[in-house]
């Protein structure tokens, strides 16, 4: 990535942004307390600590594992959002990590006026079962088979505590507004867009017959932390030839054989908002007759899909437009999978039922698998719903067949 001039910041989202979620939240609470919970860490040292993506959404906080926001709008004014922690332990703390004491500094660094340690969080839910009984949950279901909820499961503790307690469903709050992403949360994922830019150029030029997917993929992630990304925004895919057909194939182990085509998907993580790229592309630098017939398709398919994303779009129009010219072509079974999803904290970011509205970002992502030729063709690109049309944030990544050869022939 070239070097950024001296007033160059890179994007972040402010306190202030969290605190006008946490107010939007609290009024479609609807005089109803709700319950956000960071989630717990694993101490196995396996993988790096992420906060569920509400409390994330609503706080901005990533290293407060076991962290509770409870949200009661029914409290006095700047009493509204209170903040708890787990006790400090010095004993854990030389292991995990220092932490601060509860006092001005820490208030000021979270934006959060009230905090206190988990012990005291059935004295102030008491204290607003005297003001009301209504609960609503945030966290989204878990699935018969899942563990409940953890809001919910409090929830149903509390009535069997108080009298006349009530349960609302308030689901769809936080996926409707994680759906509509704000200006900053746009350049998060540009920023993260960008960074993937520049490991897929210096991944063209190194990708070689001989190397392992492996390789390939240790190109791009070294690329992403080298230029401000701590890593990925999901496990990266690197599969040539056969593997290449493989939906979600992480092995990223075998050998790339002369006349392979890779499909690649990967996309860098930028401070916890993800980029999501894939690109298809041949290991010798270029494509066979049949390989470009097959991609040429695909590419089609895409180009189709996007032209009609705009606010009132639903997912069903999209898939539609994608899969009529594949279908048309006769490959319709070998398109198998959805055509994209939203995308945000999560790389499959929560996604609220109805038409698309501006300030989605979503993936299109149609492909092609075939087994029985070793090799499959996806291609997918980031696009922003604008409020009159759309923006293709990954457009810098070359995608046709003449850019990508003209990428892949400075090696």
């Amino acid at each position: 990535m070239p070097a950024k001039p001296a007033s160059f910041r890179r994007p972040e989202i402010a306190l202030s942004e969290h605190a006008k979620r946490r107010d939007k939240t609290l009024a479609a609470l609807k005089g109803a307390i709700g319950l956000v919970f960071a989630g717990d860490s694993d101490a196995s040292l396996h993988g790096a600590y992420r906060p569920h993506p509400h409390f994330e959404y609503l706080t901005g906080i990533v290293d407060e594992p076991g962290a509770v926001l409870l949200l009661d709008p029914t409290a006095p004014e700047g009493r509204q959002a209170t903040l708890f922690l787990r006790p400090l332990d010095p004993e854990v703390e030389k292991w995990d990590g220092l932490r601060d004491e509860i006092a001005s500094p820490l208030r000021k660094r979270y934006g959060i006026g009230v905090i206190f340690r988990l012990p005291r969080l059935g004295r102030v839910i008491d204290g607003c079962m005297q003001r009301t009984r209504k609960c609503a949950c945030l966290h989204p279901f878990g699935w018969l088979g899942q563990s409940v909820s953890p809001d919910l499961s409090t929830f149903r503790q509390l009535a069997e505590r108080y009298t006349g307690v009530e349960i609302a469903d308030r689901t769809d709050v936080l996926a409707k507004m994680r759906a509509v992403k704000s200006t900053a949360e746009q350049d998060m994922i540009r920023e993260a867009v960008e960074i993937s830019r520049v490991a897929y150029d210096t991944m063209f030029r190194a990708v070689a017959p001989g190397q392992t997917e492996w390789d390939v993929m240790e190109t791009l992630e070294h690329g992403y932390r080298a230029n401000g990304s701590r890593g990925t925004g999901y496990n990266t895919i690197v599969g040539a030839g056969l593997n290449g057909t493989v939906l979600h194939y992480t092995a990223n182990t075998a050998p790339i054989a002369d006349g392979d085509l890779i499909v690649i998907d990967s996309g860098a993580d930028y401070r916890g908002y993800t980029a999501d790229v894939t690109r298809t592309i041949p290991a010798n630098g270029k494509y066979s007759p049949r390989q470009k017939e097959i991609y040429e398709l695909v590419l089609k398919a895409l180009e189709a899909a996007t032209k009609i994303v705009k606010p009132g779009v639903t997912f069903d129009r999209i898939d539609k437009a994608a899969r009529d010219v594949i279908t048309k072509a006769g490959y319709g079974d070998r398109f198998f999978h959805g055509i994209g999803h939203h995308i945000g904290l999560e790389v499959h970011d929560i996604t609220p039922a109805g038409p698309l509205k501006a300030g989605a970002i979503i993936t299109i992502e149609p492909g092609i698998y075939l087994p029985d030729e070793n090799f499959g063709v996806r291609i997918e690109d980031d696009i922003l719903v604008t409020r009159d049309g759309h923006e293709v944030l990954t457009r810098n990544i070359p995608k046709s067949v003449r850019a990508i050869e003209k990428a892949m022939a400075d090696r």
